[in-house]
């Protein structure tokens, strides 16, 4: 009996681009794992925030959340399961740093970008803050949008290169 391969799928994209909708469906389409680093800060730390928009205290939190599903994510690559990795991924450091943790496991790994620009990406973010949207984890101020589309890194030809072809049928 031959062993499914399976593949680490990173959704990246700025705020407000749609990638926790793209990660359901792929997740879907691959009948992978789902994983939503906005819903894991959501069920174990935003309620114990000691003070609105603390990025480092968030950060450190976020940090902790992908080594567990770093670790979960492997497991499920042993048995053949795929993952779809709905992280942010929005600078190249963090892109490049999931590709080589995929590599070290022996597990392939595609990157879906979604591409859209801020005034979309904001009207998204209020639409999903009004409850609009079924992706709803928590408020994102406009503070919140400003700041992370100001860190998101485009990935260039270059970089999408080094993951091989670029996934097809949607994202």
């Amino acid at each position: 009996m031959r062993k499914v391969k399976a593949t680490w799928h990173l959704v990246a994209g700025s705020t407000g681009a749609g990638k926790t909708t793209a990660a359901r469906e792929i997740a879907e389409r691959v009948g992978g794992v789902r994983f939503s680093i906005d819903e894991w800060m959501n069920a174990l730390y935003w309620m114990d925030c000691p003070e609105k928009n603390d990025f480092p205290w968030a950060l450190e939190r976020v940090r902790r959340c992908e080594a567990q599903i770093e670790v979960v994510a492997r497991e499920l690559a042993g048995v053949g399961v795929s993952s779809v990795l709905d992280l942010g991924f929005t600078t190249r450091v963090q892109r490049m740093e999931w590709l080589e943790k995929a590599r070290a496991a022996g597990v392939a790994c595609a990157l879906h970008v979604l591409e859209v620009d801020a005034e979309t990406g904001w009207e998204r973010v209020l639409e999903r803050n009004r409850g609009a949207s079924g992706t709803y984890a928590f408020v994102v101020t406009r503070e919140m949008f400003d700041f992370m589309e100001a860190r998101w890194e485009m990935p260039s030809v270059e970089e999408r290169a080094e993951f091989g072809p670029a996934p097809t049928a949607g994202v």
